[in-house]
């Protein structure tokens, strides 16, 4: 992969990255790296730069939006203060959960990650977001209970989505009296999806963001 510099009149500074795995112009909008152009290997430089012209409003206004979602994340030793919290509060849920729906696991690890709340690998290790102490308990327990059941479904098939479903209506059941569980109640019920508390739980996710 290799890289080059360009100077906007409007976005600033612009990197171009050109890489083999690249099948199509794309462009990237981080709040603090910038925008990143990335091109096919065999495609010039140039090309890249007029792509980035033709989407010159909208990577402006998408660098504006990000910068503002940015300035509300945590600070270091807010960061600190979460994972503190995490290892404290997220491991032994995790552990409460698969003992109640009969699940084993390797290790579980505390990450801050970006990209995503959490990942179970091959070997059944279990990676877990700091920021999940961010998100409402209901909430939280969706994404332990997802990727435990990551353990028995690598993939997201039908038959990973109907027994993450089944935990899910027996997880509500089981703390249905506390207020947080029941705030998601009428939504679940109304909801017309295949999977319902699937699909009202992560729309509800969508509300909040790895950082």
């Amino acid at each position: 992969m290799s890289e080059k510099v360009h100077v906007d009149p409007v976005l600033g500074e612009v990197r171009l990255r050109r890489s083999r795995r690249a099948r199509r112009l794309s462009i990237r909008v981080h709040p603090d790296r910038g925008i990143v152009v990335t091109v096919p290997f065999a495609v010039p430089y140039a090309v890249g730069i007029v792509f980035l012209e033709s989407r010159r409003e909208w990577a402006s206004a998408a660098l504006a939006r990000a910068r503002e979602r940015n300035a509300d994340l945590p600070a270091g030793e807010d960061i600190e203060s979460l994972r503190k919290q995490a290892k404290a509060v997220l491991p032994p849920r995790l552990a409460d959960l698969a003992a109640r729906y009969g699940f084993r696991y390797n290790r579980v690890t505390i990450k801050h990650n970006t990209s995503n709340w959490g990942s179970c690998s091959s070997k059944g290790n279990i990676n877990l977001n700091l920021n999940l102490m961010r998100v409402p308990r209901p909430l939280r327990d969706y994404i332990l209970l997802h990727e435990l059941t990551h353990l028995r479904h690598p993939n997201h098939g039908p038959g990973f989505h109907a027994e993450l479903e089944r935990l899910l209506a027996d997880h509500f059941s089981v703390n249905l009296e506390e207020a947080d569980f029941q705030d998601f109640v009428p939504k679940i019920s109304a909801s017309r999806a295949r999977y319902p508390y699937t699909h009202t739980l992560e729309r509800a996710l969508k509300a909040y963001r790895p950082v």
